[in-house]
Order: C-alpha cells, then structure tokens, then sequence
C-alpha cells in the first residue's frame, strides 16, 4: 500500500470533548413493518479545534450519523436513542425551536453536493445574506457587506459581481466556497462537512482541503470531516473513527490507525488505496463479499462474512469497542483484540 502522508495531531488547548455522542441509534420504518437500523449505537467524540474524521463505504450510516446530530431526521425516520452531548448540553431533549438555536449558530454543515442544496431560483447574496440576517441582528446592506468579508474569506474573487449570480451560473468548486462561506456565518465551534469533495475534480479538491485548514487554524473550529476518501481523511484528520453497517469498528488517531490499524476491516479499506505506482497496478486488495442488509443486520459480528481473519466465537458474539492496551485513545470493536479473564484471551479462543 502506498505510503499516505498525516499531518500533525492538533495541540488543542482544552481535551474535554466539545461533542459526545453515546449509544445513538437513528432508524428508519420501511414498509411491511421492516426496521432498517442506519445507525446503530455509536460512541463518538470531538475535541475543540480537532478535526475527526468519519470513515467507511458507502452506505454504512455515515451522512445519517452526521444529520442525526443536528437532529435533521425526518419521518420515517427518527431517533432511537443515546445521547448528543453538545457543549455540556445533551441536545436529545431538545425541541425543534431551541435546536434553531443551535444549527447554523454553534455547529453548520455543508453537504457534498453544493449546487443543489443551494437554491436556484434565489441569487447567491440573497441566500448568503438571509442566512447572516437568521443569526445575526444586522441591516440588509450591513449582513451584504459581511457577506462579500465572508466570500473574500473563502477565495471568491469579484465577490460583489458574484452576489448577484444564481448557482447554475456558478462551478461546483465555487458553490462549495458559498456553502463553506454560509457556514462560517455564525462562527460555528464544530463544523460538519459532508463529503465537501466529492464531486469536484483533482485540483479543486486540493483547494477546498487547504481552505478547511486554514478556517480551522484562523476559528480554533472543530470539524467533522465524513467521506470515504482514505487519502482526505489522512491529509485532514487528527483523530478518525471507521464506521460499518451503523457501528464504529474502530477509533483511533490518525497516526496509530495509519501505522497500526486493528480492526480487520480498516485494514482491508487501507489496503484497497489505489497505489500511484505503475509496477503495482493491478494489484489493488478488494473486499470479498457484500454488506449484510441494513434490514437484517447479524446478531453477532457484523463483519464476520467478509472477514479474512473470521473464527468461530465472530459468529457468537457481538462485539463492543475495547480499549487497546497501553493506549487509551485506540478502540476496536474486534474479538481478536478483546482481553476478559472471565471468557479468557482471544488466544484462547480459537
């Protein structure tokens, strides 16, 4: 596997976490009385001015997670249960009112496809200076000057000519400058991108990786950057939580889930990174078999019917996070890491 380069853990002043999230479940009823379990009991952690990274594949309950904090779950689905444990304030008992109160203002999300959550049928500075005027008691020509302070910040160049445009008239780079711009409005503590790269080219995705650096560094904000991008997540990320069929399998930084990941999982989403290599073509490691239906979903290991490393106490038991030994910052949702004098160790196991 070629070799990914990781930036600098952040040195962020305050470890007590800005959000915590214990025990979510967000579900979804289908037709026929069927239960699809999109999120299913995760724990998960951001510290002030961190950047965490969630990743897995598509469909694993990824974008689900990231809009059930916000609680922008509609029917239906709904919540199920856990805690969002917001800035010292657990936002499951919030109302829709006070949740008002809280998204766009303390934490924003830009989604990865900008040109359609942005409106079409409005201009680029009517929509950028609503969103200023909701959080903020500004005039209209006060929140348009701060609007074209806030496309400045974000790289737009010509920034008044670009208020009086429509998004069709726009790249998808710039609408996700826009979006980025919208929300940094408020001066947010935790920002949530979505996939912010996904559908933009090579070069534009560069950009907008080293725009969300530089906004974290000048806001102290924290981020939680959600992609299926290996190769994002390093670049971006100090901490990384890997997510399969609505669970976390593994957390860790990312330094210790690049050099050392456990989960037999992570190991085979690093080993399927394309290597940039001609000599190695061909080569790239694949995941054997499909995901289990999110509507029937195994009573034990989740990842036992495509595991290499599969025996027979994957099919009994299902697994929660253990803490790694030595390191309290690494936690896997694997039988081969779990140590428990009452059942014995995993070497004994097999």
């Amino acid at each position: 596997m070629a070799a990914i380069p990781i930036m600098n853990e952040t040195n962020a002043n305050n470890n007590h976490p800005l959000l915590e999230v214990r025990g979510l479940k967000t579900q979804f009823r289908l037709k026929g009385g069927r239960i699809l379990r999109a999120v299913d009991g995760i724990d998960l952690s951001v510290k002030r001015g961190e950047i965490h990274g969630l990743v897995g594949e598509s469909g694993c309950g990824k974008t689900v997670a990231s809009l059930s904090l916000l609680k922008l779950i509609n029917a239906p689905g709904s919540i199920e249960g856990g805690s969002i444990v917001w800035d010292g304030k657990d936002l499951i008992s919030y109302n829709e009112k006070e949740m008002l109160q809280v998204r766009g203002k303390e934490m924003a999300m830009i989604f990865q496809n900008p040109q359609s959550s942005l409106n079409p049928v409005y201009s680029i500075g009517s929509q950028l200076v609503s969103v200023i005027r909701r959080h903020q008691k500004m005039t209209n020509e006060h929140a348009r000057k701060e609007a074209i302070k806030l496309l400045r910040l974000v790289r737009i160049p010509d920034s008044e000519s670009v208020l009086n445009n429509y998004p069709h008239q726009l790249s998808g780079g710039m609408c996700q400058r826009i979006m980025i711009a919208m929300a940094l409005a408020c001066k947010p503590k935790l920002l949530i991108a979505d996939e912010p790269t996904a559908s933009l080219d090579v070069t534009i995705q560069a950009q907008i990786m080293d725009l969300l650096l530089e906004i974290r560094d000048r806001f102290d904000m924290a981020m939680l950057l959600v992609s299926h991008d290996l190769g994002v997540i390093a670049r971006m990320c100090d901490a990384i939580s890997v997510m399969y069929l609505g669970r976390i399998v593994e957390n860790a930084s990312a330094r210790d889930l690049y050099s050392s990941p456990l989960h037999p999982y992570t190991k085979a989403l690093l080993k399927s990174v394309p290597v940039p290599d001609p000599n190695q073509r061909g080569k790239i490691a694949k995941i054997e078999g499909d995901i289990p239906s999110p509507t029937n979903i195994p009573t034990a290991c989740r990842f036992s019917s495509r595991c290499p490393e599969v025996f027979k106490l994957c099919n009994e038991v299902d697994p929660v996070l253990y803490a790694v030994e030595g390191n309290d910052t690494h936690q896997v949702a694997c039988l081969l890491h779990r140590n428990d004098d009452k059942e014995g160790t995993t070497k004994n196991w097999h």
